[in-house]
Order: structure tokens, then C-alpha cells, then sequence
């Protein structure tokens, strides 16, 4: 089952949409710093916190440290909100994220700088494609990645984030159960290589992650001998090949930290190294290279949907009207049975 060709042209074309409006986008720090204040006294006027991936700018990831919220993955993150006191959730990421933090914790009002934040994982696996496909594949276990929307979680028997994937799928190998997994090609690959379980995949890729190369990697270690090459298993076969470590975005900070190497080349979203160089200040982190040429690329390892949680937009986000997070609460209850088997399954790690 491949991508409608259809649906490729559309994310592209949104992702140079997005990224030509935001290129001559740049707050003054006076203005940032304001922002910053009002912000800060709207969460605690709204008993709100606020949630953000590493993906997301770097003010926005101090802002959400600084008022008591959390800079993190997405399981993390899901798993914070759930057990936060706060009866408003601001989630700084992408629509799934919203909507996974809406069906762990219906009762609370969830927001979002915008909900136009979206994911071309998301977009490239519409349910009633994906429903069909499960359809025609009746005998296999659905495992989603959390990159989806709630209707496709909804129509999965498990939910898996990064970071727990390989382990999910080796459980269930080793029950002896056949795997259909969604949506991204290169994380199911990846999962079906290292766990030797029979897995059908969906043909999904995240625009960042696929743009890295390996090529253009080989030329980067080799300027860079001494370099560990920390890479995430949304990125091409021929990329993970020549990683040290492949993880998700918090083992690839937990390996940096962990690691005795002084440099590290990094292939996932660039955003990353806000937090990850705090956590490794005395340590020298490089990008790793994409297909893309300075700012005319459409991926340049930054991913333009996290982007729009600027500044302008999270200040915002308590007067607009357009950015409450919604799930149809049947809808919710079947995506929490797979998203509880996830959390259960995280436990016992």
C-alpha cells in the first residue's frame, strides 16, 4: 500500500508554504521578552501549564521550563498532562499531540498556538485508507505510531511512541503475532530489522527525517572522525546503518549525556539542540546534512508545522476561538484502549 501520490504533492507543497512565510519572521528580544511576561501571566491566571516538544522554538521550550510545564517527547508529554493538576493544557507541538492529551484527560480543555500545526505522517494516513487496509489484513496485530490522528489510533490495537516501539513489536513477536504497522516506512523497517517479526508497513515518511542522507553523512564523519553519529529511526535504512546510537528524541539526549564522545552528529529535528545542548554544555552538536541548500530546502531538519507555536501565537492562545482541541468522546474511548496499553506497557520497562 503506497501514499496516494496526491497526498506527497500536498505536504510538500504545505511545507514550502509555511516555510516561505516564516523566513523573514524574526522577533526582537524586546519583543520576544514581552511575550514572554504575558504568557507566563496568562498560565497562571488560567491554572494552565504548558506542554512542549523539543521540536518547538527555543523561547517557547524555556517558557514552558520556566512556569512549571515540560520540554519533552511526545510520550512524556502525553504522560505529564495526564498527571498534572492544571485544568488547561497549552500543547506547544503538532495536532496529534493535542488530540492525545484531549483523549488521556477528556475533562480538561486543551489548546494550541494553532491547529493548523499538523504532521506529514498525520496527513498521509487518512483513515478511511487506513481502515481499508487493516480491512484487507484481518489476521495482523495494528500498531500505530503516536504521529497519527485520533481515528486512526482509534482503529489500532496498539499505540507506540519512538521510543518504545521496538520493544512493543518484540513483545508481541514474540507471541507469536503478525504486525501491521502505520504510518512511517522507515520506523517499521527499522522495527522489522531489529525484532525479526512479520511486519506489513504503511508507506509514510516524516519530511524532515527522510531528508537526511547518507552520502552526505559519510562526508560529515569523515571530517568528523572523533564524532558518535546519534540518529532517529524515522530516517532513511541508509542513515540508521551508520549510527551509533538510533533512538528516540529523549535517548538521543539520554546518549549524548551519557556518552564519553566531546562531538556528536545528530540526525533528527534541529530543534533538539536547545535542550540537548544544555544537557551537554561542554559538547560540540552538528546537524546532520538533508538534500536541501541553506534556506530554499523544504526540510533543512527543522520541522515548519512545530514552528508555527511562535511566540505571537501562544499569546494568543487564551483569546481565539479556533484552537480548542475537540475529540468526539466515543472516538476517544476506543483511541485510549490502545494509548492505555502503551502507558501500561511503559510502566513495566
Amino acid at each position: 500500500m503506497s501514499i496516494a501520490s496526491e497526498h506527497l504533492i500536498e505536504i510538500r507543497e504545505l511545507v514550502k508554504d509555511h516555510l516561505e512565510h516564516r523566513l523573514d519572521e524574526k522577533l526582537s528580544a524586546e519583543r520576544e521578552q514581552l511575550l514572554m511576561q504575558q504568557i507566563r501571566g496568562r498560565l497562571e491566571q488560567e491554572n494552565a501549564v504548558l506542554v512542549a516538544h523539543y521540536y518547538t522554538q527555543d523561547a517557547v521550550q524555556d517558557l514552558a521550563e520556566e512556569t512549571g510545564g515540560i520540554v519533552s517527547d511526545s510520550l512524556e508529554m502525553a504522560r505529564f498532562g495526564k498527571d498534572h493538576p492544571a485544568q488547561t493544557l497549552v500543547v506547544a507541538g503538532v495536532k496529534f499531540m493535542g488530540e492525545t492529551a484531549k483523549i488521556l484527560t477528556p475533562e480538561k480543555r486543551v489548546l494550541m498556538p494553532t491547529l493548523e500545526a499538523t504532521c506529514s505522517l498525520d496527513i498521509g494516513c487518512p483513515i478511511d485508507e487506513f481502515s481499508a487496509f487493516c480491512d484487507e489484513h484481518p489476521d495482523r496485530t495494528v500498531v500505530v505510531y503516536a504521529n497519527t490522528s485520533a481515528a486512526v489510533k482509534a482503529r489500532s490495537d496498539w499505540v507506540v511512541t519512538s521510543s518504545i516501539a521496538k520493544d512493543v513489536v518484540s513483545y508481541l513477536h514474540e507471541k507469536g503475532e503478525k504486525i501491521l504497522f502505520a504510518p512511517d516506512r522507515h520506523l517499521g523497517a527499522y522495527i522489522q530489522n531489529v525484532t525479526g517479526a512479520d511486519v506489513l508497513i504503511w508507506d509514510g515518511a516524516c519530511v524532515v527525517h527522510e531528508e537526511f542522507k547518507a552520502d552526505g553523512m559519510r562526508h560529515l564523519m569523515e571530517e568528523n572522525p572523533d564524532a558518535a553519529v546519534l540518529v532517529h529511526p524515522e530516517s532513511p535504512a541508509a542513515v540508521i546503518e551508520l549510527a551509533d546510537l538510533v533512538g528516540s528524541t529523549s535517548q538521543i539526549i539520554d546518549a549524548a549525556v551519557r556518552m564519553d564522545n566531546r562531538k556528536f552528529i545528530v540526525a533528527t529535528d534541529q530543534g533538539i539542540f536547545h535542550t540537548m545542548q544544555k544537557a551537554v554544555p561542554d559538547k560540540e552538536l552538528i546537524i546532520a546534512p538533508t538534500a536541501g541548500h541553506g534556506a530554499t530546502c523544504y526540510s533543512c531538519a527543522n520541522c515548519p508545522w512545530m514552528a508555527m507555536n511562535e511566540l505571537e501565537a501562544l499569546a494568543e492562545v487564551f483569546e481565539r476561538e479556533d484552537n480548542e482541541v475537540f475529540v468526539d468522546p466515543a472516538l476517544g474511548e476506543r483511541a485510549m484502549l490502545p494509548l492505555q496499553r502503551m502507558l501500561d506497557f511503559k510502566k513495566q520497562m
